[in-house]
Protein backbone atom coordinates (compact mmCIF):
# COMPACT_ATOMS: atom_id res chain seq x y z
CA UNK A 1 0.00 0.00 0.00
CA UNK A 2 1.33 3.38 -0.87
CA UNK A 3 2.33 6.00 1.95
CA UNK A 4 1.04 9.42 1.45
CA UNK A 5 4.58 10.51 0.63
CA UNK A 6 4.63 8.09 -2.53
CA UNK A 7 0.94 8.58 -2.99
CA UNK A 8 2.05 12.56 -3.52
CA UNK A 9 5.05 11.77 -5.62
CA UNK A 10 3.01 9.78 -8.04
CA UNK A 11 0.17 11.95 -8.34
CA UNK A 12 2.91 15.08 -9.00
CA UNK A 13 4.27 12.54 -11.68
CA UNK A 14 0.78 12.24 -13.24
CA UNK A 15 -0.04 15.88 -13.29
CA UNK A 16 2.74 16.55 -15.16
CA UNK A 17 1.87 14.23 -17.95
CA UNK A 18 -1.63 14.80 -17.99
CA UNK A 19 -0.45 19.02 -18.44
CA UNK A 20 1.49 18.07 -21.50
CA UNK A 21 -0.23 15.90 -23.17
CA UNK A 22 -3.29 18.57 -22.48
CA UNK A 23 -1.45 21.27 -24.20
CA UNK A 24 -0.60 18.80 -27.00
CA UNK A 25 -4.26 18.58 -27.55
CA UNK A 26 -5.19 21.61 -27.31
CA UNK A 27 -2.31 22.67 -30.27
CA UNK A 28 -3.94 19.71 -32.10
CA UNK A 29 -7.49 21.75 -31.97
CA UNK A 30 -6.53 24.76 -32.16
CA UNK A 31 -3.55 24.95 -34.29
CA UNK A 32 -0.97 26.77 -32.36
CA UNK A 33 1.03 26.10 -29.13
CA UNK A 34 0.45 28.82 -26.50
CA UNK A 35 2.99 28.12 -24.20
CA UNK A 36 6.11 26.34 -24.30
CA UNK A 37 6.08 22.70 -23.41
CA UNK A 38 7.68 21.35 -20.40
CA UNK A 39 9.44 17.70 -20.84
CA UNK A 40 7.88 14.42 -19.36
CA UNK A 41 9.81 11.33 -18.16
CA UNK A 42 8.57 8.04 -18.65
CA UNK A 43 7.69 8.11 -14.76
CA UNK A 44 5.24 10.75 -15.31
CA UNK A 45 3.61 9.36 -18.19
CA UNK A 46 3.56 6.05 -16.21
CA UNK A 47 1.99 7.52 -13.59
CA UNK A 48 -0.31 9.18 -15.16
CA UNK A 49 -1.22 6.02 -17.00
CA UNK A 50 -1.44 4.11 -13.12
CA UNK A 51 -4.08 6.97 -12.09
CA UNK A 52 -6.02 7.20 -14.82
CA UNK A 53 -5.76 5.56 -18.32
CA UNK A 54 -8.62 6.85 -19.38
CA UNK A 55 -7.97 10.37 -19.27
CA UNK A 56 -4.62 9.31 -21.26
CA UNK A 57 -6.42 7.73 -23.96
CA UNK A 58 -9.22 10.88 -24.14
CA UNK A 59 -6.06 13.46 -24.61
CA UNK A 60 -4.72 11.45 -27.10
CA UNK A 61 -7.78 11.02 -29.02
CA UNK A 62 -7.84 14.58 -29.06
CA UNK A 63 -4.84 15.33 -30.25
CA UNK A 64 -5.79 12.56 -33.32
CA UNK A 65 -8.81 13.90 -33.89
CA UNK A 66 -7.79 18.13 -33.62
CA UNK A 67 -7.87 20.03 -36.70
CA UNK A 68 -3.85 20.41 -36.52
CA UNK A 69 -2.94 16.80 -35.66
CA UNK A 70 0.41 17.46 -37.32
CA UNK A 71 1.23 20.25 -34.23
CA UNK A 72 -0.18 17.57 -31.74
CA UNK A 73 1.99 14.95 -32.94
CA UNK A 74 5.10 17.38 -32.75
CA UNK A 75 4.30 18.28 -29.46
CA UNK A 76 4.05 14.81 -28.10
CA UNK A 77 8.02 14.51 -29.77
CA UNK A 78 9.26 17.35 -28.21
CA UNK A 79 8.06 16.96 -25.01
CA UNK A 80 9.12 12.88 -24.70
CA UNK A 81 5.36 11.25 -24.73
CA UNK A 82 5.92 10.38 -28.09
CA UNK A 83 9.10 8.25 -27.83
CA UNK A 84 7.47 6.43 -24.51
CA UNK A 85 4.07 5.97 -25.73
CA UNK A 86 4.31 5.21 -29.03
CA UNK A 87 7.60 3.53 -29.24
CA UNK A 88 7.00 1.93 -33.07
CA UNK A 89 5.96 5.25 -34.00
CA UNK A 90 8.84 7.20 -32.39
CA UNK A 91 11.24 4.95 -34.38
CA UNK A 92 10.17 6.52 -37.50
CA UNK A 93 11.17 10.02 -36.51
CA UNK A 94 14.53 10.30 -38.91
CA UNK A 95 13.91 7.51 -41.08
CA UNK A 96 13.61 9.15 -43.97
CA UNK A 97 15.32 10.44 -47.02
CA UNK A 98 18.89 10.70 -46.34
CA UNK A 99 21.20 8.52 -48.79
CA UNK A 100 17.97 6.18 -49.51
CA UNK A 101 16.39 8.45 -51.53
CA UNK A 102 12.79 7.78 -49.93
CA UNK A 103 10.43 10.21 -48.45
CA UNK A 104 10.16 10.79 -44.66
CA UNK A 105 7.94 8.22 -43.40
CA UNK A 106 7.32 10.33 -40.06
CA UNK A 107 6.22 13.20 -41.99
CA UNK A 108 4.56 11.42 -44.39
CA UNK A 109 2.46 9.38 -41.36
CA UNK A 110 1.60 12.87 -39.98
CA UNK A 111 0.18 14.35 -43.01
CA UNK A 112 -1.66 11.00 -44.01
CA UNK A 113 -2.77 11.39 -39.97
CA UNK A 114 -3.93 15.12 -41.03
CA UNK A 115 -5.74 14.10 -44.31
CA UNK A 116 -7.77 11.55 -43.12
CA UNK A 117 -11.28 11.67 -42.48
CA UNK A 118 -12.14 12.86 -38.67
CA UNK A 119 -13.05 9.58 -37.30
CA UNK A 120 -11.39 7.67 -34.83
CA UNK A 121 -10.33 4.45 -36.56
CA UNK A 122 -9.28 5.98 -39.72
CA UNK A 123 -7.36 8.75 -37.68
CA UNK A 124 -5.64 5.80 -35.80
CA UNK A 125 -5.28 3.39 -38.50
CA UNK A 126 -3.53 6.25 -39.86
CA UNK A 127 -0.60 6.94 -37.03
CA UNK A 128 0.13 3.60 -37.13
CA UNK A 129 -0.07 1.73 -40.75
CA UNK A 130 3.46 2.59 -41.98
CA UNK A 131 5.45 1.38 -38.85
CA UNK A 132 6.41 -1.36 -40.64
CA UNK A 133 8.92 0.21 -42.77
CA UNK A 134 11.38 0.63 -40.13
CA UNK A 135 11.92 -2.82 -40.38
CA UNK A 136 11.60 -3.71 -43.65
CA UNK A 137 13.52 -1.59 -45.66
CA UNK A 138 15.56 -2.65 -48.00
CA UNK A 139 17.52 -1.52 -51.56
CA UNK A 140 17.79 -3.58 -54.57
CA UNK A 141 20.97 -3.90 -56.62
CA UNK A 142 19.65 -1.06 -58.78
CA UNK A 143 19.47 1.48 -55.44
CA UNK A 144 15.46 1.26 -55.21
CA UNK A 145 14.04 1.37 -51.82
CA UNK A 146 11.64 -1.10 -51.13
CA UNK A 147 9.28 -1.56 -48.17
CA UNK A 148 8.32 -5.28 -49.09
CA UNK A 149 5.79 -7.01 -46.29
CA UNK A 150 5.78 -3.93 -44.43
CA UNK A 151 1.84 -3.86 -43.46
CA UNK A 152 1.93 -7.59 -42.25
CA UNK A 153 4.79 -6.86 -40.46
CA UNK A 154 3.22 -3.43 -39.17
CA UNK A 155 0.38 -5.83 -37.99
CA UNK A 156 2.35 -8.29 -35.76
CA UNK A 157 4.02 -4.92 -34.35
CA UNK A 158 0.45 -3.00 -33.67
CA UNK A 159 -0.36 -6.49 -31.71
CA UNK A 160 3.09 -6.60 -29.41
CA UNK A 161 1.95 -2.75 -29.20
CA UNK A 162 -1.10 -3.28 -27.80
CA UNK A 163 -0.11 -6.03 -25.69
CA UNK A 164 2.05 -4.08 -23.46
CA UNK A 165 0.10 -0.86 -23.33
CA UNK A 166 -3.56 -2.28 -23.59
CA UNK A 167 -4.25 1.11 -24.78
CA UNK A 168 -7.31 0.14 -26.81
CA UNK A 169 -8.12 -3.01 -25.12
CA UNK A 170 -11.02 -1.47 -23.77
CA UNK A 171 -12.76 -0.86 -26.90
CA UNK A 172 -12.11 -4.21 -28.83
CA UNK A 173 -14.29 -2.84 -32.02
CA UNK A 174 -11.82 -0.08 -32.36
CA UNK A 175 -8.78 -1.70 -31.56
CA UNK A 176 -9.78 -4.48 -34.26
CA UNK A 177 -10.49 -2.17 -37.19
CA UNK A 178 -7.00 -0.41 -36.72
CA UNK A 179 -5.29 -3.34 -36.91
CA UNK A 180 -7.65 -4.54 -39.69
CA UNK A 181 -6.80 -0.98 -41.61
CA UNK A 182 -3.31 -1.47 -40.72
CA UNK A 183 -3.05 -5.01 -42.40
CA UNK A 184 -4.96 -3.95 -45.65
CA UNK A 185 -3.81 -0.81 -46.46
CA UNK A 186 -2.81 -0.66 -49.64
CA UNK A 187 -5.26 -2.87 -51.18
CA UNK A 188 -7.09 -0.32 -52.71
CA UNK A 189 -4.46 1.93 -54.31
CA UNK A 190 -3.69 -1.94 -56.23
CA UNK A 191 -6.55 -1.26 -58.04
CA UNK A 192 -6.58 -0.95 -62.18
CA UNK A 193 -9.20 -0.69 -64.23
CA UNK A 194 -8.49 -4.09 -65.85
CA UNK A 195 -9.86 -5.85 -62.47
CA UNK A 196 -13.02 -8.50 -63.46
CA UNK A 197 -16.18 -7.68 -61.92
CA UNK A 198 -15.56 -10.48 -59.97
CA UNK A 199 -12.63 -9.19 -58.75
CA UNK A 200 -14.03 -6.14 -57.47
CA UNK A 201 -16.99 -8.00 -55.85
CA UNK A 202 -14.49 -10.08 -54.15
CA UNK A 203 -12.94 -7.34 -52.90
CA UNK A 204 -15.88 -5.78 -51.64
CA UNK A 205 -16.68 -8.61 -49.63
CA UNK A 206 -13.27 -9.56 -48.11
CA UNK A 207 -13.20 -5.70 -46.63
CA UNK A 208 -16.94 -5.77 -45.80
CA UNK A 209 -17.80 -3.24 -43.17
CA UNK A 210 -14.41 -1.66 -43.01
CA UNK A 211 -14.75 -0.91 -47.01
CA UNK A 212 -15.74 3.01 -46.56
CA UNK A 213 -13.00 3.14 -43.52
CA UNK A 214 -10.19 1.45 -46.05
CA UNK A 215 -11.12 3.56 -49.04
CA UNK A 216 -10.78 6.79 -46.76
CA UNK A 217 -7.07 5.63 -45.42
CA UNK A 218 -5.89 4.96 -48.92
CA UNK A 219 -7.05 8.34 -50.47
CA UNK A 220 -5.02 10.07 -47.17
CA UNK A 221 -2.82 8.15 -47.98
CA UNK A 222 -1.84 9.72 -51.02
CA UNK A 223 0.83 12.05 -49.82
CA UNK A 224 2.84 12.87 -53.42
CA UNK A 225 3.48 16.56 -53.81
CA UNK A 226 2.88 16.13 -57.78
CA UNK A 227 -0.76 17.32 -58.72
CA UNK A 228 -1.16 15.14 -61.26
CA UNK A 229 -0.21 12.03 -59.96
CA UNK A 230 -2.19 12.99 -56.58
CA UNK A 231 -5.14 13.66 -58.89
CA UNK A 232 -4.50 9.88 -61.04
CA UNK A 233 -4.36 8.24 -57.07
CA UNK A 234 -7.65 10.00 -56.42
CA UNK A 235 -9.69 9.31 -59.34
CA UNK A 236 -8.38 5.34 -59.06
CA UNK A 237 -9.68 5.07 -55.63
CA UNK A 238 -13.10 7.17 -56.54
CA UNK A 239 -13.28 4.75 -59.62
CA UNK A 240 -12.94 1.75 -57.42
CA UNK A 241 -15.38 2.90 -55.07
CA UNK A 242 -17.88 3.77 -58.02
CA UNK A 243 -17.88 0.21 -59.46
CA UNK A 244 -18.23 -1.28 -56.02
CA UNK A 245 -21.58 0.89 -55.76
CA UNK A 246 -22.53 0.32 -59.52
CA UNK A 247 -22.61 -3.93 -58.82
CA UNK A 248 -24.12 -4.07 -55.22
CA UNK A 249 -26.80 -2.02 -57.10
CA UNK A 250 -26.63 -4.30 -60.05
CA UNK A 251 -27.04 -7.47 -57.03
CA UNK A 252 -29.72 -6.22 -55.37
CA UNK A 253 -31.59 -6.37 -58.31
CA UNK A 254 -30.52 -9.35 -59.53
CA UNK A 255 -31.12 -12.96 -58.25
CA UNK A 256 -28.13 -14.72 -57.55
CA UNK A 257 -28.35 -17.43 -59.44
CA UNK A 258 -29.48 -17.48 -63.71
CA UNK A 259 -32.97 -18.45 -64.15
CA UNK A 260 -31.86 -21.73 -66.36
CA UNK A 261 -29.77 -23.39 -63.08
CA UNK A 262 -32.68 -25.44 -62.45
CA UNK A 263 -33.52 -27.24 -65.86
CA UNK A 264 -29.77 -27.91 -66.58
CA UNK A 265 -29.05 -28.86 -62.78
CA UNK A 266 -32.43 -31.60 -63.56
CA UNK A 267 -30.37 -32.39 -67.03
CA UNK A 268 -26.66 -33.21 -65.48
CA UNK A 269 -27.54 -35.09 -62.35
CA UNK A 270 -31.50 -36.71 -63.83
CA UNK A 271 -33.21 -34.87 -61.06
CA UNK A 272 -37.25 -34.30 -60.94
CA UNK A 273 -38.68 -31.40 -59.60
CA UNK A 274 -38.67 -31.68 -56.42
CA UNK A 275 -37.75 -30.40 -52.72
CA UNK A 276 -34.12 -31.69 -53.70
CA UNK A 277 -33.99 -29.23 -56.47
CA UNK A 278 -35.13 -26.25 -54.08
CA UNK A 279 -32.55 -27.54 -51.70
CA UNK A 280 -29.78 -27.61 -53.95
CA UNK A 281 -30.48 -24.12 -54.64
CA UNK A 282 -30.53 -23.08 -51.41
CA UNK A 283 -27.13 -24.12 -50.12
CA UNK A 284 -25.89 -22.52 -53.87
CA UNK A 285 -27.01 -18.94 -52.29
CA UNK A 286 -25.94 -19.97 -49.17
CA UNK A 287 -22.60 -20.46 -50.33
CA UNK A 288 -22.67 -17.17 -53.03
CA UNK A 289 -23.27 -15.25 -49.30
CA UNK A 290 -20.87 -16.27 -47.08
CA UNK A 291 -18.59 -15.57 -49.87
CA UNK A 292 -17.39 -19.29 -51.06
CA UNK A 293 -19.07 -18.69 -54.47
CA UNK A 294 -19.29 -16.01 -57.39
CA UNK A 295 -22.95 -15.02 -57.91
CA UNK A 296 -24.23 -14.33 -61.36
CA UNK A 297 -22.04 -17.12 -62.83
CA UNK A 298 -23.28 -18.90 -66.12
CA UNK A 299 -25.17 -22.19 -65.45
CA UNK A 300 -22.46 -24.39 -66.29
CA UNK A 301 -20.36 -23.44 -63.66
CA UNK A 302 -22.52 -23.91 -60.55
CA UNK A 303 -23.64 -27.17 -62.11
CA UNK A 304 -19.82 -28.20 -62.37
CA UNK A 305 -19.28 -26.51 -59.20
CA UNK A 306 -22.17 -29.43 -57.33
CA UNK A 307 -20.60 -31.87 -59.67
CA UNK A 308 -16.88 -31.63 -57.51
CA UNK A 309 -19.06 -31.71 -54.32
CA UNK A 310 -22.22 -33.94 -54.74
CA UNK A 311 -22.86 -35.06 -51.40
CA UNK A 312 -22.40 -31.39 -50.03
CA UNK A 313 -25.37 -30.51 -52.18
CA UNK A 314 -27.44 -34.36 -51.06
CA UNK A 315 -26.67 -35.90 -54.57
CA UNK A 316 -26.12 -39.72 -54.53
Amino acid sequence: MKTDQSAAVTAGHADRAMDALELAAVASEKGRLDEVASSVTEADLNAAIELDAKAVRARLDRIIMGDDPELGLDTLLEVGALRVLFPDVHAMVGFSDGEWRHKDVWKHTKQVVRQAVPRLEVRWASLFHDIGKTKTRSISPDGKVHFLGHAEVGTRMFDKFERRSSMFSPEPALRDTIRFLVLHHLRANQYDQAWTDSAVRRFARELGHHLDDLLCLARADITTKRPEKKRKGLNQIDELSCRIGQLAAEDAKLPPLPSGVGDLMMKAFGLAPSRLLGDIKKKLEAAIENGEIEPHLPSEAYVELIAKDKARFGIV
